[in-house]
Formats: C-alpha cells, sequence, structure tokens
C-alpha cells in the first residue's frame, strides 16, 4: 500500500496544476464572500467560519473527477484489484492522496483566508482544528463518492450531488465547534464521525470499484 500511496503522489505532483486550481478557488471563494457582504467587520465576523468551510468543501470536490477516472480508462484500475491488494486498501490509498495533495493545503491556507475575513485570532486555532477531521471526511467521502459514479454518464455532476449532503453534518458541527462557546461536544461528533468513516468509506469504496471493474 505504501509503494501505491508513493506512486499516486507522483501522479499528483505531475498534475500540481489541479490543486493549484483548487486552491485558487478557495481564496478567491472567500474573498467573493467579503466583498458581497462588505466590510462590516461584525457580519465578516459572524459568517467567517462558514464562509471557510463552505469554500474548503467546495474547493476540495474540484479534484475528484481524476481520482479514479484516468486509471479506469487506461485499464491501471483493472491491475491495481489484480495485484493481491484489496480495493478497499486501493481506495483507502487513492483518500490518503487527495487529503495530502489537497485537504492539508487547504487547511494550511484556511488560517490567512480566516484572517482576511475577520475571525477573531483567538478562534482561528479551533478553526483549523475543526478542519482537521473536516477535511479528513471529505477525502473519505469523496473516494466513496468517486468510486460510486464510477464509469457513469456525467460522473462529474453526479459527484458533488452525493458528497455534499453527505458533508451537511460535518459542515454543520464544524462551524458550530468554531462558533459555539462550548466547542467539546460538536468537536467530539466531528471525532465520531470521522472514526466511522475510516473503515466505512474504503469498504464501500472498495465494493464499488469492483462493481465498476466487472
Amino acid at each position: 500500500m505504501r509503494a501505491l500511496i508513493l506512486r499516486e503522489l507522483t501522479l499528483a505532483l505531475r498534475h500540481a496544476a489541479d490543486t493549484a486550481a483548487a486552491l485558487l478557488f478557495f481564496v478567491i471563494a472567500g474573498t467573493l464572500f467579503a466583498f458581497s457582504v462588505g466590510p462590516d467587520p461584525a457580519v465578516l465576523v459572524a459568517i467567517a467560519a462558514g464562509v471557510v468551510w463552505v469554500c474548503a468543501l467546495l474547493a476540495a470536490l474540484l479534484p475528484l473527477d481524476r481520482l479514479f477516472g484516468a486509471d479506469f480508462e487506461d485499464g491501471t484500475l483493472d491491475l491495481l484489484l489484480l495485484s493481491g491488494l484489496p480495493a478497499s486498501a486501493v481506495a483507502a490509498a487513492k483518500a490518503v492522496v487527495h487529503w495530502l495533495t489537497t485537504g492539508l493545503p487547504l487547511l494550511l491556507i484556511a488560517g490567512p483566508l480566516a484572517v482576511m475575513l475577520r475571525l477573531p485570532a483567538g478562534h482561528i486555532p479551533l478553526l483549523l482544528l475543526t478542519l482537521l477531521p473536516g477535511t479528513m471526511l471529505l477525502s473519505l467521502l469523496g473516494t466513496l463518492a468517486a468510486s460510486v459514479t464510477l464509469g457513469a454518464r456525467r460522473a462529474a455532476a453526479l459527484m458533488p450531488l452525493i458528497t455534499l449532503p453527505l458533508m451537511i453534518p460535518t459542515l454543520i458541527f464544524g462551524t458550530a465547534a468554531v462558533t459555539s462557546p462550548h466547542p467539546a461536544a460538536p468537536l467530539y461528533m466531528l471525532a465520531a464521525m470521522l472514526i466511522l468513516a475510516l473503515p466505512l468509506a474504503p469498504l464501500g469504496a472498495g465494493a464499488a470499484l469492483r462493481a465498476a471493474a466487472e
């Protein structure tokens, strides 16, 4: 599995423009929110956490259409499934690489974007703390959605329709942890959802990959 992760990282670096596009979208979308509501600090503070979360969620969806598509088209996916690795391990490796190349960079630039949106400095560590499991959940659920829609017509349009509803609870608890005076409960919920998704999402994605390869 380590060799597969290294292979996927190498391929991701060759297509670094996809990651750059996602990060640029993240910054531009957050900036548009700031322009649309005006410079009033009270308004920006109220929406800053939600804006960062929504923009990160949408930006991380952009590279998902390449997650399995190229391997499916050139036959590499069949070879991976015949290599002896479980299909769930192939899906887990894809999710890990998606997080390393998209989720982690989004996490790193979320702080400066939050500062631009006037989020109080004391809330920024909490925002980043919630985005850590949140971006991991997005990578896991996005991998599941990408495998389910693999080979389908208009898969790129179907993927957000599947992923976004699944991310609603994560979005709710993530923003609640930043804005609530008692963030412990929302953080525990995020951790619980991540613990559930870690085994279940790769298993579901692996089953979908086997079905698509048949």
